[in-house]
Order: structure tokens, then C-alpha cells, then sequence
């Protein structure tokens, strides 16, 4: 056996007791050869975990079966590993550039750009297509408990004006279901409530949807205003916005702790909120375009929407709300839905094609 004729001083834990030994280090025949006083021992260099080429810092080196090598000259420790033929990974390589630090950091955020703009939607839309139906109706009865426990209170609203709404909503679908792909449609039940947080309608999974009596009489009992309305949350149902939020705020939050580390911190939370929020506003967008094809087809001008956020407009101004700037970045960043004044542009372009 030849050994090189390049050794290193170290020292030398046993791992049986916390005594520091010297020894002489060398590499060959596929081993590293320690050798001191009493000392004689071989490791595979595949059993011998090699610290990381740093800037500083003592290079400490772990052994299979127990043991460390700990060398306080890092220069010589990089030169011996070299000329003992040693190869560092393209990894350990890397991050000995700033260019290369600056390159992966780069394609980092792209990768998980790419993957909040399309994996995550995508692995969403999988798992929707795995879960049955039964479990949108699951978990839409239960959300409507919790809803109704903490955010509701019986209707007020009398029988015959719920039944009008309720027939008015009907007659539009069997309108539009004549002029749009079989199917399309899903199918729904439409709920009356009392709301402690005043003129709304939301979709839940399964297809029960909940109005609120406020919103009823904030657009005056405008039926075509109310259908509206209603074939939007009818495009959540369709999409099947509940369950896909649930999901997608599952990945979220694993991606997030697998990225950070850790889930509970501030930038954590935030990424999580800033990333849902987009898939939300993206969620409304897309039942926007929903209810104006029903719309449509049901013969009705998508251009009645835009009485809701007149009349919410005006709801906001007698309550003296600070008007949201519908350019704040940090608003619209936040914010589960687009904003009011896009969404007047977009149902009042829809109306000028119908």
C-alpha cells in the first residue's frame, strides 16, 4: 500500500470519552488513515462525512461508527483535501461564488413563482378531481352551521318575497341551461338569512347558497339584481371554489413550512395570506365570468351588476367608510376580491356585447 506523501495534523475524538487525541490524516487505497498515538484506524471514504468548503470556521469531520476529526487550519485542510484528490460537489462549488448564490437565489423565486402560479392550481384542480361530490356536501353542511352559529340569524324576510327571489332565480337557470353546454349548470339551493354582517351572498360547498335579507332590500327587491348576484355564487358552486380554497390553502401552508422552515413566523403567515388572496381574487374573477355567460344565456344584461356596487357604494358613503384607494398596492394585494371599480368595468363591458 502507497500512501501519499501529504499529511494533516488534526485532532481526534473517539467518541467513546471527550479526550482530544493528534493525529496524522492521509488518504489512499479508497480510505482515510488515521494514525497517532495508539491510534491506527481506517474509514471508507464512502463512511466518512466531509465538512463544507467555508470561508471560515474550524472543518470538523464525522465518522461512520462513531468519531470526529476537528482541523483549526482550514487553509490546510482545503489543500490536503485537493491534493488528496477529494471532490467537492457542484453544490459546495456553487456557493463559493456570489454569482452563484445570486443564480440559485434567482431561480429559486422563479420555481416557486411558477409554482404558486400553476402547480399549486394545478395539484388543487387533481384533487378535486379524486374528491367525490359528497364531500363538498359535507363540508358545505358544516360550514353552514358554523355560519349560521356566529354570522346569522333567522330571515325576516316574508315567505312570498323569499318565493319570488327564489322563483325568479329558477326561471333564469332553466333559461340559460337551454344555451349553455349540458351539465354546466349545478345544482343549487338557495337559502334566506338574517345577517350580522349586513347585504351578502356566499356560495358553499355542496351548492347551498345563503343571501342575506339585507341584501335583498339594499338592491329593492330587484329580482334581476338578485339573479345577478346569484349566478355568480352559482359559478363558485360550479367551480367548486369551497373545497378548491380548502386545498389550496393546505398546499399553501405545506409549501410554506417546507420553504421557511417554519409556519408560525410573521413572513410565513404573511406569504400564506398574500398567496391565498390571489387565488381568491382569481376564484371571483372567474365566477364573474361565470355569472355573465349565465347571464346571457338567460337573456338578462350582465350590466345589472353594476346596481350592487352602486347601491354598496352608497351604503359605505352614509356609514362614512374610509374609502378604499383602489390603487393601493398593499390593499389590492390583501384583498380576497378584485376591486369594486374593476368589476363594474368588466360587467359593464359584458352588458355593451349582450
Amino acid at each position: 500500500m502507497t500512501l501519499p506523501t501529504l499529511p494533516l495534523s488534526a485532532t481526534y475524538f473517539d467518541g467513546l470519552q471527550a479526550r482530544a487525541q493528534p493525529v496524522s490524516l492521509q488518504v489512499a487505497d479508497g480510505a482515510l488513515h488515521i494514525t497517532g498515538d495508539g491510534i491506527d484506524r481506517r474509514v471508507a471514504l464512502p463512511d466518512v462525512r466531509w465538512p463544507e468548503r467555508t470561508r471560515y470556521g474550524v472543518r470538523v469531520t464525522h465518522l461512520a461508527g462513531g468519531g470526529e476529526l476537528h482541523c483549526a487550519d482550514s487553509a490546510a485542510w482545503d489543500a490536503w483535501s485537493q491534493h488528496s484528490g477529494l471532490v467537492e460537489s457542484w453544490v459546495v462549488r456553487l456557493q463559493q461564488s456570489w454569482r452563484g448564490v445570486l443564480a440559485s437565489a434567482l431561480a429559486l423565486v422563479a420555481v416557486l413563482a411558477a409554482l404558486h402560479a400553476w402547480g399549486l392550481p394545478l395539484a388543487a384542480q387533481t384533487a378535486l378531481l379524486l374528491l367525490p361530490p359528497s364531500v363538498d356536501a359535507s363540508l358545505g353542511d358544516a360550514t353552514l352551521k358554523a355560519v349560521d352559529d356566529d354570522l346569522m340569524r333567522p330571515s325576516q324576510l316574508p315567505s312570498a318575497e323569499q318565493a319570488r327571489v327564489q322563483a325568479a332565480f329558477a326561471q333564469a337557470v332553466h333559461q340559460a341551461a337551454r344555451h349553455l353546454p349540458p351539465d354546466s349548470l349545478p345544482d343549487w339551493q338557495l337559502v334566506f338569512r338574517a345577517s350580522r354582517i349586513g347585504p351578502n351572498a356566499l356560495a358553499l360547498p355542496g351548492g347551498t347558497i345563503v343571501m342575506t335579507d339585507e341584501l335583498v332590500y339594499l338592491v329593492g327587491r330587484d329580482t334581476d339584481v338578485l339573479t345577478a348576484v346569484l349566478a355568480h355564487e352559482l359559478g363558485h358552486v360550479q367551480h367548486r371554489d369551497g373545497l378548491r380554497m380548502l386545498v389550496q390553502v393546505t398546499l399553501l401552508g405545506t409549501v410554506g413550512s417546507l420553504v421557511l422552515g417554519d409556519f408560525s413566523t410573521l413572513l410565513a403567515g404573511t406569504t400564506a395570506l398574500l398567496g391565498q388572496a390571489h387565488y381568491s381574487r382569481a376564484a371571483e374573477h372567474a365566477a364573474d365570468e361565470a355569472a355573465v355567460q349565465f347571464l346571457q344565456a338567460a337573456r338578462i344584461d350582465p350590466a345589472v351588476m353594476v346596481t350592487l356596487f352602486n347601491k354598496l357604494a352608497e351604503v359605505r358613503k352614509a356609514e362614512r367608510d374610509a374609502p378604499a384607494d383602489p390603487d393601493n398596492w398593499l390593499g389590492i394585494a390583501f384583498a380576497s376580491h378584485p376591486t369594486d371599480a374593476e368589476r363594474v368595468r368588466f360587467f359593464r363591458e359584458a352588458g355593451k356585447g349582450n
